[in-house]
């Protein structure tokens, strides 16, 4: 899946180290924000106005040339908002992308380098969201895939599906501790009603969607070591 990058082999002395606690539903939400310098959290009122609307759900797609772009399926699946991510520090809203569908819907799976499965709720319904125009994805329903589940690419050629259920989990509150410090670990932020989580393992950084808004995870060494590469161009 493109949701999570694989790691690419950063090393340090001592890791800051993330602790995700999860708890039952919380229909509040809250976090304090906090920097100790090997771990910054970025609350949404810091982030592109997008980032801050109640949203269904999330996926991170990187691209041929290197660029991180998150979607966030809002307004009943009938808007994505497109925030470039390569460079945590600068996140940007790149636009805000109309679909034409029915409801809400879940990314279910890969369908290729640039493509996602994506499942509607309550009618089970699949199509796919092509993603060669990375700022610009658009839709293509799939009326004869009838069966309900998770999504497996076959490389670029195709993809399977089977009936497997997914996991679904309710809201969780997570804490996020620092624990580069020889003394002692340190929680710098906590945040509630976090309905999905993605990591992109080549910047260190993760993305929690709250009900509040998206919340960001930096770790501005692992971003260091990787501005000392070269970089890719391109879109």
């Amino acid at each position: 899946m493109n949701q999570t990058i694989e790691n690419i082999g950063v090393t340090r002395t001592r890791r800051a180290s993330l602790f995700a606690v999860a708890g039952s539903v919380f229909s509040a939400f809250a976090a304090h924000a906090g920097n100790t310098g090997n771990i910054v959290v970025i609350p949404p009122s810091a982030l592109p106005e997008s980032s801050r609307q109640y949203s269904e759900a999330m996926m991170l797609h990187e691209t041929a040339s290197g660029r991180s772009y998150l979607y966030i399926e809002q307004e009943q699946g009938s808007k994505l908002a497109v925030l470039d991510v390569t460079n945590p520090a600068r996140i940007k809203a790149e636009r805000a992308v109309l679909l034409n569908v029915p409801g809400p819907f879940d990314f279910v799976g890969s369908a290729g380098s640039r493509s996602e499965m994506i499942r509607f709720r309550g009618t089970g319904q699949k199509a796919v969201l092509d993603l060669h125009k990375a700022k610009t994805p658009t839709l293509d329903v799939l009326p004869e895939i009838t069966v309900t589940g998770r999504a497996m690419a076959l490389g670029d050629d195709g993809l399977m599906v089977t009936n497997r259920a997914d996991e679904v989990t309710a809201p969780a509150q997570y804490q996020i501790v620092d624990g580069a410090s020889p003394a002692e670990f340190r929680r710098i932020a906590d945040v509630r009603g976090v309905k999905q989580e993605i990591t992109n393992s080549e910047t260190g950084t993760t993305f929690l969607l709250a009900a509040e808004g998206l919340f960001v995870v930096r770790r501005p060494l692992v971003e260091a070591s990787l501005e000392a590469q070269p970089a890719n161009s391109g879109n």
